[in-house]
């Protein structure tokens, strides 16, 4: 089952049985897009440093590759879920489709907390997930990418691995690698970037400038930090960050009321977004239960971190002032909380558009590895700014030409995109 109650692959597919009514859909075409075409599961045995071996579980779905081959991270945590990975690798085909790039959509897990296995274990666990799959990814059918908790070094130990299996080079078969290594430039940067692109044009049709807002954000990983850069250089504000704490097993809300400094925060930060606690409080930061950021006086929101964020209860703590919610993360929003937010008049950047900066730049990783040649920072970056545009521009018109919903407009250009090409391939 998904994480305690709420599941993320039914969430994944109430939403896509709105939309595929919005359309009409045939019910051969419902059925082939509401469960991956494919998913593995599989045990992977680790010899630890002790000498003992574990067994852990890992996942991979396959969603569908109508469009390209599938294109989706891995993740390492305690509690993954095949729900949460089903529903991840749906998403992820309509992100691809929605700034219509070839790919399609899949996601991989492992239940797992790397927390707890040193870097030893922690490289016999990648090469341990590609082995249970080596036959069934590749750079021409599954490109697999970094996600929660996984890094460029796991990329890099999964693909020795795969390239050692198939004894010749794949630079294109994972994406998020180091750079020198076949990583791309600025995609570090892109999913966070392309969050504030997506949110710089919300504010420019909302007739808002950015220096008069100010943001709250959950979660300070890779996209909330990047998110937060680049949105302080446009000129905002970020009042709050919610953190995982590890020790505590639970996570708190950081606040400064003039403004956080993302400088100081990160040297007080460990590698998987944690903030120290006492060393913020030194600092003058109020630290305020996990899910506070959510009702701070902010015109912007900025869930990054995990799903099932904003729900029917939680939604209602939403200050009056927020105009914009743009989601970094996949899946933070519930449709019933779609409903109360619909209902207040606030713009939202859907998950699959507002983060699909992190794999418009892993198919630019994908382009530059299998030709061999790489561009410099400002070309990625430059090239993202322009992906990401335009496929704001294209959503935001849909929406308004027929009063729909952002998710919604979004959903219908992705799934539409989707089952033509099904349809041409002669599938339904």
């Amino acid at each position: 089952m998904a994480r305690g109650s709420f599941n993320p692959f039914e969430m994944a597919q109430k939403q896509f049985d709105g939309v595929a009514d919005t359309l009409g859909l045939d019910q051969p075409t419902r059925d082939l897009l509401r469960w991956p075409m494919r998913e593995y599961h599989f045990n992977i045995p680790v010899r630890m440093d002790d000498g003992s071996v574990r067994v852990f579980r890992g996942f991979r779905s396959q969603h569908n590759d109508a469009r390209g081959p599938c294109k989706g991270g891995i993740r390492f945590h305690p509690q993954e879920t095949i729900d949460t990975v089903r529903a991840l690798s749906m998403w992820m085909t309509w992100k691809c489709a929605v700034v219509d790039i070839p790919l399609g959509g899949g996601k991989g897990g492992v239940i797992c907390d790397p927390h707890d296995l040193s870097e030893r274990e922690q490289e016999r666990l990648c090469r341990g997930w590609i082995r249970q799959v080596a036959r069934n990814v590749g750079p021409l059918s599954d490109v697999p990418a970094p996600d929660v908790m996984t890094s460029p070094q796991h990329m890099l130990w999964m693909l020795d691995e795969f390239e050692t299996i198939h004894g010749a080079k794949y630079p294109g078969f994972i994406t998020g690698k180091p750079v020198g290594l076949g990583g791309s430039l600025g995609r570090t940067e892109a999913t966070g970037y392309g969050v504030v692109y997506t949110i710089r044009e919300a504010l420019k049709e909302l007739g808002i400038r950015p220096d008069d807002t100010v943001a709250a954000v959950q979660g300070f990983g890779n996209v909330a930090q990047y998110a937060i850069q680049l949105y302080t250089q446009l000129g905002g504000t970020v009042i709050c960050v919610s953190c995982w704490d590890q020790a505590e097993q639970t996570s708190y809300t950081y606040r400064k009321k003039s403004g956080i400094s993302l400088e100081e925060l990160l040297a007080i930060t460990d590698r998987y977004g944690g903030i120290d606690k006492g060393k913020a409080q030194d600092l003058g930061y109020e630290r305020l239960p996990g899910d506070a950021w959510l009702a701070q006086d902010a015109d912007i929101l900025i869930p990054a971190a995990l799903e099932n964020q904003i729900n029917a209860e939680t939604a209602q703590k939403m200050s009056p002032r927020v105009k914009v919610i743009a989601e970094g993360a996949n899946g933070p929003t519930t449709p019933d909380a779609d409903v109360i937010i619909k209902d207040r008049g606030v713009f939202v950047i859907p998950d699959f558009l507002a983060n699909a900066g992190g794999v418009t730049c892993s198919y630019f990783e994908q382009v530059q590895c299998n030709m061999n040649y790489f561009w410099t920072k400002d070309e990625v970056l430059g090239k993202l700014d322009q992906k990401m545009t335009s496929a704001f521009i294209a959503v935001s018109d849909l929406a308004r030409k027929r009063k729909l919903f952002m998710r919604d407009a979004a959903y219908v250009i992705s799934v539409s995109r989707v089952v033509d090409a099904c349809r041409a391939r002669g599938w339904v």
